[in-house]
């Protein structure tokens, strides 16, 4: 089984990117699944309704979020009514929308896709390992091929989280930093683990964010309005490959493709 992960997809460049690059690299890859982080597409913070289907839309199996989830307003409805979207497990109890879900790969083979918030800088109501185990036992209890996103500022949290979880998922993806790592490798158990996966939108930026208006907060301290930048479009993320019938994987690789 072959997926393909998206990292954060940044405003209006990225989705641009998913949507031209996406159905293209379902064919020319033979992917059987793709789930795309989206929780920076509303011009750099948040998801609505509408570009959550623009996501589907382009050839998104799952969507996944972050600490940015709720940024907009209305959303809640959303996630409450569209289940291929998963955001932060480990939020308060009562928050609409769900840390879990379970999709359908191209041969109907069930994936279940997890979403977990990084406890440090990010402030979720808990820990992610508080509540990890019983969400992976929820998952095994629907699907073999299980993924993971860990949306986390702490390298040191996501590395932990997936030797925490190795052997018992298929893959632990980080996001949130935007900067791709180059640490992509399986796990004992045949858990495929990468520290970040990177970021979809423009590279010619500050992670996704006009360099003029950066440097001038770093310079004055000051805040500042942010705006998505536009040049060096880029799709990153990761190629995993997996025994369907066990969940292990067997095969991880960065990947990026320009727009």
């Amino acid at each position: 089984m072959r997926i393909l992960f998206v990292a954060d997809v940044v405003g209006h460049p990225g989705r641009a990117a998913v949507e031209r690059l996406v159905p293209r690299l379902r064919a020319e890859l033979a992917l059987d699944l793709v789930v795309i982080n989206g929780e920076n597409i509303a011009d750099g913070r948040g998801i609505t309704a509408r570009l959550g289907d623009a996501l589907f839309a382009a050839g998104a199996d799952a969507v996944t979020l972050g600490n940015h989830t709720f940024a907009r307003r209305g959303v809640g409805e959303y996630l409450e009514r569209e289940p291929r979207i998963v955001r932060p497990a480990n939020l308060l109890e009562g928050t609409p929308g769900r840390g879990l879900c379970v999709v359908p790969g191209r041969d109907g083979t069930p994936v279940a896709v997890l979403n977990l918030l990084g406890a440090r800088y990010l402030e979720p109501a808990c820990s992610p390992f508080e509540i990890v185990a019983s969400l992976v036992d929820q998952a095994a209890a629907r699907a073999k091929v299980i993924i993971v996103d860990m949306h986390a500022e702490v390298t040191s949290e996501k590395v932990a989280m997936g030797r925490h979880l190795a052997g018992r998922v298929t893959a632990v993806l980080g996001t949130h930093t935007h900067v791709q790592t180059n640490d992509a490798a399986v796990l004992r158990g045949g858990t495929a683990y990468l520290t970040d996966a990177g970021m979809t939108g423009p590279h010619d930026s500050v992670i996704g964010v006009k360099t003029e208006i950066v440097l001038r907060r770093f310079l004055t301290q000051l805040p500042q309005k942010f705006e998505t930048a536009e040049g060096d479009v880029r799709l990153e993320g990761a190629l995993i490959e997996c025994d369907p019938s066990t969940g292990r994987a067997t095969a991880i690789e960065t990947f990026r493709r320009r727009l």
